[in-house]
């Protein structure tokens, strides 16, 4: 026996579970299919590993679908500045969030307060089905929904099946929708520490010779480390001690918030560009990692994912209020046509970046140094780069303008 839906959303990450609460308190019928049980307790004196640098306009959609309190309540931190600078030269560019008139630039939040926060929510949701541990086996269409098999036995029949399950997406592979894209040849360390100074609730950016060594915000004197650097050094500076590690990284940090005196648990992911060249098909639609991959060092990938899952919302409450079937091809193209130009953008920019300040050539290290100086100090430029780093721009969902 088949379980009737209007959506199914594979994946009950950040995204997947924003979208489910995008379509909560709607005509629709939802279900989030998430293959891991979904843990929303941890020890108290604990701090998540992995984090993410939330703009002004996704904390906007987690406001309106009524999760950021949840989120506040719990653990942020706000930061009103950024200070980026290269070891290649004398180039630094100084942000304030003072000088756009904003208290602040954005957030730092561990992801599992997000995705706890947002899990809360949907229990608040009648029309939200949350099931985990739960996997699709296989699927098939039929004239006008997809029949999905569950593993253990069971079905659900859908009119929308949303892949929200990473960048090595099944549903999108099982879709036969192909990816373009490239490896950076780099790792990301992440790492949880502590130093002797306070971070001033400030985003700290080195550009180093093998990639970006940022400094992310937390509680107290606790900040995320996100270095970006060659496989090998990635490999050896997990391995390293304690000791070891930290000394490193102080010293790559030019001790800017004095010694590094604590470290918790450290990981490493390799990085790459990758973009679905199709972000829908019939009855089928992609969303977050699912759809792009990015270079994280604007922190830009969940935002991303977040505005997509409000703008994919916004556009399946306007089909159905029209009584079009939700699922067509045809009436999934705004959504595909509204998020692809913006991510593409956000992405070669990103990639651009990335490329300017690895580059080894001492002709584009004196220009890029002079770019971030010149950066520095024209007002103009600066609060346009601030504009941009907070998620404001034009043709954002409802849900990110409010």
């Amino acid at each position: 026996m088949s379980e009737q839906y209007d959506v199914v959303i594979v994946g009950g990450g950040m995204v997947g579970l924003t979208l489910a609460c995008s379509l909560g308190g709607s005509a629709l019928r939802v279900a989030v299919l998430e293959a891991k049980p979904m843990a929303t307790d941890w020890p108290e004196d604990s701090i998540g590993l992995r984090v993410s640098a939330i703009t002004h306009a996704s904390r906007k959609v987690f406001n309106s679908i009524g999760a950021w309190q949840g989120m506040v309540a719990q653990r942020i931190t706000a930061y009103g500045e950024m200070h980026v600078w290269d070891a290649g030269g004398d180039g630094v560019i100084h942000f304030d969030s003072a000088e756009v008139g904003e208290p602040s630039l954005g957030y730092i939040v561990e992801n599992r307060v997000i995705q706890s926060a947002l899990l809360q929510r949907l229990t608040e949701f009648e029309n939200i089905d949350v099931m985990a541990p739960a996997c699709w086996q296989q699927w098939h269409d039929e004239q006008d929904h997809i029949c999905i098999g569950l593993d253990g036995g069971g079905q659900l029949r859908s009119k929308l099946l949303v892949a929200a399950d990473g960048a090595s997406s099944p549903v999108r592979e099982r879709a036969g929708i192909m990816t373009k894209g490239w490896g950076y040849d780099q790792h990301a360390v992440m790492a949880i520490i502590k130093t002797e100074q306070s971070h001033q609730h400030t985003c700290w950016q080195r550009f180093l010779a093998h990639g970006p060594l940022a400094f992310l915000p937390m509680h107290d004197h606790y900040s995320c480390v996100v270095w970006s650097t060659a496989p090998e050094q990635a490999a050896e500076l997990v391995a390293m001690s304690d000791a070891q590690f930290m000394a490193q990284l102080g010293e790559a940090f030019e001790y800017k918030l004095g010694r590094v005196i604590e470290v918790h648990e450290r990981g490493r992911f390799p990085l790459r560009l990758q973009h679905a060249l199709d972000y829908a098909k019939q009855r089928i639609a992609l969303v977050g990692d699912a759809a792009h991959a990015i270079h994280p060092l604007a922190g830009q990938g969940v935002n991303l994912g977040v505005l997509d899952a409000a703008a994919l919302a916004e556009t399946v409450l306007a089909s159905h209020a029209m009584r079009r079937d939700i699922g067509l091809l045809q009436n999934l193209r705004r959504y595909e046509r509204w998020r692809k130009g913006q991510n593409i953008a956000m992405m070669l920019s990103m990639d651009a970046f990335k490329r300017l300040f690895g580059s080894p050539l001492e002709p584009v290290k004196r220009a890029r140094n002079r770019g971030l100086n010149a950066g520095h100090r024209l007002t103009p430029v600066k609060r346009l780069l601030m504009a941009y780093a907070m998620g404001d721009r034009s043709d954002l969902p409802k849900l990110a303008s409010s």
